[in-house]
């Protein structure tokens, strides 16, 4: 089997986010990184070029392939800040009505302005998704 494309890397968090141009983009990835370091108490790993990670998951399909992502994540694209696996805890898609301007896609949550959304809403949706692959034992926040 072919290996996924995107692995840990042993580069700079704090480098990446502060090589973003958009100022926005910029302030929004720390406030996003703060949070998910909060949430998971692990420390931020790069995966790949582009998104932040915390903690690893290891998934094995029916058909064999297998692989490791990271638990929750975010990356900082041009168009939007891009979260990973915040949509797939049970409760969320329900919870996500509630979080302000945003879209999805793809079990992506794609927001372009973090200053409003609702920061409680979405630290929950993110703490859900941690339990859910990631450790039990994290902070469990309003759920």
């Amino acid at each position: 089997m072919q290996a996924n494309k995107t692995q840990p890397l042993d580069a700079s968090v704090d480098e990446f986010i502060d090589a973003i141009e958009n100022d926005r983009r910029r302030t929004d990835s720390r406030a996003i990184l703060a949070m998910m370091s909060s949430i998971t108490g692990l420390q931020p790993v790069m995966w790949g070029t582009s998104i932040v990670g915390f903690g690893s998951h290891h998934y094995v399909y029916a058909s064999g392939r297998e692989g490791d992502t990271p638990v929750v994540a975010f990356s900082p694209r041009k168009s939007a800040l891009v979260l990973y696996s915040v949509l797939s805890a049970p409760g969320n898609n329900e919870l996500v009505a509630q979080l302000g301007p945003h879209t999805t896609g793809k079990g992506c949550l794609y927001i372009r302005d973090l200053s409003v959304t609702d920061a409680g809403v979405l630290t929950r949706m993110i703490d859900r998704a941690f339990r859910a692959k990631g450790d039990p034992g994290a902070r469990v926040d309003g759920s």
